[in-house]
Protein backbone atom coordinates (compact mmCIF):
# COMPACT_ATOMS: atom_id res chain seq x y z
CA UNK A 1 0.00 0.00 0.00
CA UNK A 2 2.59 2.22 0.69
CA UNK A 3 4.45 1.52 -2.60
CA UNK A 4 1.26 2.34 -4.18
CA UNK A 5 0.77 5.86 -2.61
CA UNK A 6 4.34 6.34 -3.32
CA UNK A 7 3.82 5.75 -6.86
CA UNK A 8 0.29 8.16 -7.10
CA UNK A 9 2.38 10.75 -5.38
CA UNK A 10 5.21 10.07 -8.23
CA UNK A 11 2.01 11.22 -11.09
CA UNK A 12 0.98 13.71 -9.20
CA UNK A 13 4.47 15.82 -8.43
CA UNK A 14 5.79 15.10 -12.24
CA UNK A 15 2.15 14.52 -14.48
CA UNK A 16 3.80 15.57 -17.70
CA UNK A 17 5.45 12.84 -17.43
CA UNK A 18 3.48 10.07 -17.09
CA UNK A 19 1.19 12.50 -20.16
CA UNK A 20 4.90 11.72 -22.49
CA UNK A 21 5.08 7.98 -21.04
CA UNK A 22 1.28 7.68 -22.29
CA UNK A 23 1.84 9.31 -25.46
CA UNK A 24 5.11 7.40 -26.44
CA UNK A 25 3.15 3.70 -25.38
CA UNK A 26 0.83 4.71 -27.49
CA UNK A 27 2.73 5.00 -30.29
CA UNK A 28 5.11 2.45 -29.37
CA UNK A 29 2.28 -0.37 -29.19
CA UNK A 30 0.93 1.02 -32.85
CA UNK A 31 4.47 0.67 -34.16
CA UNK A 32 6.04 -2.44 -32.50
CA UNK A 33 2.86 -4.05 -30.17
CA UNK A 34 2.39 -4.81 -26.79
CA UNK A 35 5.49 -7.37 -25.92
CA UNK A 36 7.78 -5.22 -27.76
CA UNK A 37 6.73 -2.36 -26.35
CA UNK A 38 6.75 -3.41 -22.68
CA UNK A 39 10.64 -4.95 -23.92
CA UNK A 40 12.23 -1.71 -24.89
CA UNK A 41 9.88 -0.07 -21.69
CA UNK A 42 11.87 -2.39 -19.06
CA UNK A 43 15.58 -3.11 -21.04
CA UNK A 44 15.47 1.59 -21.40
CA UNK A 45 14.81 1.75 -17.36
CA UNK A 46 17.18 -0.53 -16.31
CA UNK A 47 19.82 0.26 -18.16
CA UNK A 48 19.00 4.19 -17.17
CA UNK A 49 18.80 3.15 -14.10
CA UNK A 50 21.93 1.36 -13.59
CA UNK A 51 23.75 4.44 -15.03
CA UNK A 52 22.22 6.87 -13.05
CA UNK A 53 22.69 4.34 -9.54
CA UNK A 54 26.59 4.25 -10.97
CA UNK A 55 27.04 7.93 -11.67
CA UNK A 56 26.38 8.81 -8.09
CA UNK A 57 28.48 6.91 -6.79
CA UNK A 58 31.53 7.03 -8.77
CA UNK A 59 31.25 9.56 -11.82
CA UNK A 60 30.48 6.84 -14.81
CA UNK A 61 28.80 7.94 -17.08
CA UNK A 62 27.50 11.68 -16.15
CA UNK A 63 29.79 12.85 -13.61
CA UNK A 64 29.23 12.81 -9.86
CA UNK A 65 25.71 14.30 -8.75
CA UNK A 66 23.35 13.43 -6.48
CA UNK A 67 19.32 13.34 -5.94
CA UNK A 68 18.42 15.31 -3.14
CA UNK A 69 15.68 13.88 -0.81
CA UNK A 70 13.37 16.09 -0.28
CA UNK A 71 10.45 14.10 -2.21
CA UNK A 72 11.48 10.67 -1.17
CA UNK A 73 8.47 10.36 1.26
CA UNK A 74 6.14 12.12 -1.81
CA UNK A 75 6.90 9.92 -4.91
CA UNK A 76 8.53 6.64 -5.23
CA UNK A 77 12.23 5.95 -5.15
CA UNK A 78 14.64 2.79 -6.13
CA UNK A 79 17.53 3.18 -4.25
CA UNK A 80 18.89 6.89 -3.76
CA UNK A 81 17.44 7.59 -7.77
CA UNK A 82 13.88 9.20 -8.30
CA UNK A 83 11.74 6.05 -10.03
CA UNK A 84 10.36 9.35 -12.65
CA UNK A 85 13.70 10.00 -13.51
CA UNK A 86 15.06 6.93 -14.95
CA UNK A 87 11.23 6.10 -16.85
CA UNK A 88 11.66 9.38 -18.24
CA UNK A 89 14.87 7.93 -20.16
CA UNK A 90 12.13 5.49 -21.84
CA UNK A 91 10.63 7.44 -24.36
CA UNK A 92 13.47 9.64 -24.63
CA UNK A 93 15.25 6.83 -26.14
CA UNK A 94 12.16 5.64 -28.00
CA UNK A 95 11.54 9.15 -30.02
CA UNK A 96 15.25 9.53 -30.48
CA UNK A 97 15.67 5.85 -32.30
CA UNK A 98 12.09 6.75 -34.28
CA UNK A 99 13.95 10.09 -35.52
CA UNK A 100 17.16 8.07 -36.69
CA UNK A 101 14.99 5.51 -38.43
CA UNK A 102 13.08 8.37 -40.14
CA UNK A 103 16.51 10.27 -41.22
CA UNK A 104 17.63 7.11 -42.09
CA UNK A 105 14.75 4.60 -43.54
CA UNK A 106 13.45 5.27 -47.23
CA UNK A 107 10.19 6.62 -46.87
CA UNK A 108 6.51 6.35 -48.79
CA UNK A 109 5.15 9.87 -49.21
CA UNK A 110 1.21 10.83 -50.03
CA UNK A 111 1.18 14.28 -49.23
CA UNK A 112 1.44 14.54 -45.43
CA UNK A 113 0.84 10.55 -45.06
CA UNK A 114 4.35 9.73 -44.43
CA UNK A 115 5.44 5.79 -43.57
CA UNK A 116 8.35 4.04 -42.84
CA UNK A 117 9.26 1.62 -45.51
CA UNK A 118 10.00 -1.15 -43.17
CA UNK A 119 13.94 -2.52 -43.61
CA UNK A 120 15.25 -5.09 -40.72
CA UNK A 121 18.35 -4.51 -41.67
CA UNK A 122 18.35 -0.59 -41.00
CA UNK A 123 16.11 -0.75 -38.13
CA UNK A 124 19.53 -2.70 -36.53
CA UNK A 125 21.77 -0.84 -38.37
CA UNK A 126 24.45 0.50 -36.17
CA UNK A 127 24.34 4.02 -37.55
CA UNK A 128 20.63 3.98 -36.58
CA UNK A 129 21.95 2.93 -32.84
CA UNK A 130 24.59 5.52 -33.19
CA UNK A 131 22.50 8.52 -34.51
CA UNK A 132 19.79 7.85 -31.85
CA UNK A 133 22.56 8.15 -29.37
CA UNK A 134 23.45 11.57 -30.80
CA UNK A 135 19.70 12.45 -30.94
CA UNK A 136 18.86 11.10 -27.71
CA UNK A 137 22.12 13.40 -25.93
CA UNK A 138 21.09 16.41 -28.03
CA UNK A 139 17.55 15.98 -26.00
CA UNK A 140 19.47 16.51 -23.12
CA UNK A 141 21.25 19.79 -24.48
CA UNK A 142 17.99 21.30 -23.97
CA UNK A 143 16.33 19.08 -21.13
CA UNK A 144 19.14 19.10 -18.33
CA UNK A 145 19.99 23.16 -17.77
CA UNK A 146 16.41 23.72 -17.40
CA UNK A 147 16.16 20.64 -15.12
CA UNK A 148 18.55 22.08 -13.08
CA UNK A 149 16.67 24.84 -12.46
CA UNK A 150 14.05 22.75 -11.32
CA UNK A 151 13.65 25.12 -8.43
CA UNK A 152 12.32 27.89 -10.73
CA UNK A 153 9.39 26.14 -11.97
CA UNK A 154 7.32 23.29 -10.56
CA UNK A 155 9.35 20.28 -11.23
CA UNK A 156 11.65 21.58 -8.11
CA UNK A 157 15.53 21.49 -7.00
CA UNK A 158 16.12 17.63 -7.86
CA UNK A 159 19.68 17.39 -8.09
CA UNK A 160 23.05 18.84 -8.14
CA UNK A 161 26.42 17.85 -9.25
CA UNK A 162 29.80 17.98 -7.26
CA UNK A 163 31.43 20.51 -9.84
CA UNK A 164 29.41 23.36 -11.73
CA UNK A 165 29.85 22.21 -15.22
CA UNK A 166 30.57 24.29 -18.45
CA UNK A 167 27.54 24.53 -20.19
CA UNK A 168 24.85 26.50 -18.09
CA UNK A 169 25.62 24.71 -14.78
CA UNK A 170 25.98 21.13 -16.66
CA UNK A 171 29.30 19.43 -16.68
CA UNK A 172 30.26 17.85 -20.75
CA UNK A 173 30.58 14.33 -19.04
CA UNK A 174 27.04 14.18 -18.98
CA UNK A 175 25.69 14.91 -21.93
CA UNK A 176 28.68 12.11 -23.25
CA UNK A 177 27.12 10.12 -21.19
CA UNK A 178 23.77 10.42 -22.35
CA UNK A 179 25.10 9.65 -25.74
CA UNK A 180 26.88 6.25 -24.39
CA UNK A 181 23.63 5.22 -22.25
CA UNK A 182 20.95 6.32 -25.45
CA UNK A 183 23.26 4.30 -27.76
CA UNK A 184 23.43 1.45 -25.62
CA UNK A 185 19.59 1.32 -24.89
CA UNK A 186 19.14 1.07 -28.76
CA UNK A 187 22.09 -1.56 -29.20
CA UNK A 188 20.80 -3.73 -26.95
CA UNK A 189 17.05 -3.28 -28.32
CA UNK A 190 17.86 -3.88 -31.84
CA UNK A 191 19.76 -7.04 -31.12
CA UNK A 192 16.74 -8.35 -29.68
CA UNK A 193 13.92 -7.10 -32.06
CA UNK A 194 14.97 -9.31 -34.72
CA UNK A 195 13.71 -12.07 -32.26
CA UNK A 196 11.46 -10.35 -30.70
CA UNK A 197 9.45 -9.79 -34.47
CA UNK A 198 9.78 -13.02 -35.15
CA UNK A 199 8.60 -14.70 -32.02
CA UNK A 200 5.68 -11.81 -31.14
CA UNK A 201 4.41 -10.46 -34.47
CA UNK A 202 2.93 -7.50 -35.05
CA UNK A 203 0.97 -5.76 -37.91
CA UNK A 204 1.38 -2.45 -37.39
CA UNK A 205 -1.84 -0.14 -37.64
CA UNK A 206 -2.12 1.54 -40.48
CA UNK A 207 -2.31 5.25 -39.91
CA UNK A 208 -1.81 8.46 -41.78
CA UNK A 209 1.63 9.93 -41.08
CA UNK A 210 2.58 7.14 -38.74
CA UNK A 211 6.16 8.34 -39.55
CA UNK A 212 5.47 11.21 -37.92
CA UNK A 213 4.41 10.58 -35.14
CA UNK A 214 7.70 9.70 -32.75
CA UNK A 215 9.00 12.76 -34.05
CA UNK A 216 6.23 14.64 -33.13
CA UNK A 217 6.49 13.47 -29.70
CA UNK A 218 10.39 14.39 -29.88
CA UNK A 219 9.73 17.87 -30.91
CA UNK A 220 7.09 18.21 -28.47
CA UNK A 221 9.56 17.11 -25.54
CA UNK A 222 11.96 20.14 -26.94
CA UNK A 223 9.07 22.65 -27.04
CA UNK A 224 7.54 21.95 -23.32
CA UNK A 225 11.58 22.28 -22.37
CA UNK A 226 11.59 25.49 -24.41
CA UNK A 227 8.62 26.62 -23.02
CA UNK A 228 9.50 26.34 -19.64
CA UNK A 229 13.26 27.83 -20.31
CA UNK A 230 11.09 30.71 -21.52
CA UNK A 231 8.96 31.05 -18.40
CA UNK A 232 11.61 31.24 -15.87
CA UNK A 233 13.55 33.78 -18.39
CA UNK A 234 16.62 31.95 -19.37
CA UNK A 235 16.83 33.83 -22.79
CA UNK A 236 20.42 32.96 -23.83
CA UNK A 237 19.84 28.82 -22.66
CA UNK A 238 16.18 29.72 -24.77
CA UNK A 239 18.23 30.94 -27.73
CA UNK A 240 20.69 28.03 -27.81
CA UNK A 241 17.87 25.60 -27.69
CA UNK A 242 15.88 27.24 -30.49
CA UNK A 243 18.68 27.45 -32.47
CA UNK A 244 19.35 23.46 -32.30
CA UNK A 245 15.11 22.62 -32.44
CA UNK A 246 15.71 24.63 -35.93
CA UNK A 247 18.51 23.01 -36.93
CA UNK A 248 16.71 19.58 -36.06
CA UNK A 249 13.91 20.73 -37.85
CA UNK A 250 15.51 21.57 -40.62
CA UNK A 251 16.64 17.95 -41.00
CA UNK A 252 13.12 16.80 -41.01
CA UNK A 253 12.02 18.96 -43.48
CA UNK A 254 14.73 17.89 -45.66
CA UNK A 255 13.79 14.32 -45.07
CA UNK A 256 10.26 15.02 -45.90
CA UNK A 257 11.17 16.51 -49.00
CA UNK A 258 13.81 14.35 -50.12
CA UNK A 259 12.04 10.77 -49.19
CA UNK A 260 14.60 8.59 -50.88
CA UNK A 261 17.79 10.18 -49.51
CA UNK A 262 19.68 10.53 -46.32
CA UNK A 263 19.17 13.17 -44.19
CA UNK A 264 22.36 12.71 -41.88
Amino acid sequence: MEYLTLLWGTVLLRPYVFVFLAVYLTIAILDMGVIRSIVFTGLAYTIAFISEYSSTRNGFPYGFYSYIETTRDQELWISNVPFMDSLSFTFLAYVAYTMALFLWSPLKKNRWDIRLVENEHIRKSLKVVFSGGVLFMLMDIIIDPVAFRGDRWFLGKIYTYKEQGEYFNIPLTNFFGWLIVGACILYCFTRLDGWLAQNFPHQPHEIPAQALLGPGLYFGVLLFNLAVTFYIGEWLLGACGVGLTFALSWLLYYKIRNPEKIAL
